[in-house]
């Protein structure tokens, strides 16, 4: 498929074929899984295998789905008496979807499904509680950085990025700028120009507004929404202040809570809640929060495309490596903190792994040579961990404070560090 960006986790969708299981793809708006099943698709054509594409999207499909009987009925006209593939896009447009997919699934019949769907409240409430035992579910993000680099360098450096990283500093570092400003979104990656980039940042921004959250709040009018999107946007990688937000935005506490949950349940915002021992003295309750996608991030904050300077780039810098390592440690089960005291010492993101905690630093910067931050020391004296990182622009190095190895590491080298931990 043209302009067809090639994501990590299709061959885990594609290895997952093999299962009877119904295999659940979700993710948020316009992050492509559309255009993944597409090809998923054409490939199982391709080999000969009888497939079936419905797409809830669309009103000529609704017919089909109706009822138990009318898809049945149809993926037997389609496929007469063989086996097949049943493809359902935006499955959270049906009315009770987990009953009505685990009762075709429990007629135990020869086809496969694969079902997509655009957030995660319906998947996971109407879904995953009648689906247990039955589905496997696949997160879809918006593209990563190391995709991102993949695609526009023609593959040609898939099987070493890490050294393509290294030698072409200058590249990387541009990379790393274009990246920071437009985000992950498929359609803003391959699309060239900016006036383009633009009309579809704002396309996706308004399609989620207007089709999901006024639809899922039952919103007549969605400005104190909008509103708390373009607040949160100023406050990435801060931490909340629920009291100021709510009288910022005209609505209650309970309501910005509920606001919140859903920004977080449809794919657009991740919460990183603090790591705490001592109540007394460390921030033990507010959060902060990271945006999934950078250029819906800017495009709120109206910079979209438009960072240039070191102080515009730091906090996005810090959720690009939230992101990062997020995705990589996802699978793991850590938990994703930061820890702040009341004395105002902080460390921007601490990797809780249960038994050992890995504390980072994000500087958006080029460490000329090894820096500790008071803060990452008091961390490192309080709960002495094995390793830290501080992650920068250019700077390899080590360093060691009492039994603590600090690792001073360019943004790049997370690629292996992290699949490492």
């Amino acid at each position: 498929m043209e302009n067809f960006i090639k994501r990590k986790i299709y061959q885990n969708i594609k290895n997952h074929l093999v299962k009877k299981e119904i295999t659940l793809i979700t993710g948020a708006r316009q992050v492509g899984k559309t255009t993944l099943m597409k090809v998923l698709r054409q490939e199982l054509i391709a080999a000969g295998e009888n497939t079936l594409f419905l797409n809830l999207d669309y009103e000529q499909d609704w017919e089909y789905l109706s009822s138990q009987d009318s898809i049945i009925n149809k993926i037997r006209l389609e496929f007469g008496n063989r086996d097949g593939y049943v493809f359902i896009d935006e499955i959270q447009r049906k009315e009770n979807a987990g009953l009505f997919l685990k009762g075709i699934y429990d007629l135990d019949l020869p086809y496969k499904f694969i079902v997509s769907g655009s957030g995660s409240l319906e998947l996971k409430e109407k879904i995953h509680e009648s689906l247990v035992g039955r589905k496997r579910i696949f997160e879809l993000n918006p593209v990563s950085f190391e995709e991102f680099v993949n695609y526009r360098t023609d593959y040609k450096y898939s099987d070493r990025l890490t050294h393509f990283f290294s030698i072409e500093k200058t590249k990387t570092e541009n990379l790393l700028k274009e990246y920071l400003n437009y985000g992950g979104y498929p359609r803003i990656v391959t699309e060239e120009s900016f006036s383009e980039k633009f009309q579809l940042i704002n396309e996706i921004f308004r399609s989620y507004v207007e089709k999901d959250i006024m639809y899922l709040l039952k919103l007549a009018r969605p400005e104190s929404f909008n509103l708390l999107i373009k607040l949160l946007a100023a406050m990435s990688g801060k931490i909340l202040n629920y009291s100021k937000l709510a009288a910022d935005t005209g609505i209650s506490v309970p309501t910005l809570k509920k606001y919140l949950w859903y920004a977080e349940n449809t794919f657009i915002i991740r919460k990183s809640t603090p790591f705490f021992r001592n109540q007394r003295k460390e921030i033990t309750k507010a959060p902060c929060i990271y945006f999934n996608d950078l250029g819906l991030r800017n495009y709120a904050l109206n910079c979209f495309g438009e960072l240039n300077n070191p102080d515009e780039f730091g906090f996005v810098f810090q959720n690009f490596i939230y992101n990062w390592i997020w995705e990589k440690t996802g699978q793991k089960g850590y938990s994703l903190n930061f820890w702040r005291t009341t004395d105002k010492s902080e460390v921007d993101i601490v990797i809780n792994k249960g038994n050992e905690l890995l504390p980072v630093e994000v500087k958006f910067s080029k460490l000329q040579k090894p820096q500790i931050k008071r803060a990452l020391r008091s961390f490192i004296e309080k709960y002495k961990p094995k390793t830290a990182f501080v992650i920068n622009l250019s700077l390899l190095a080590e360093t060691i404070i009492n039994d603590t190895t600090i690792k001073f590491l360019p943004f790049y080298k997370l690629i292996n560090e992290v699949e490492n931990i």
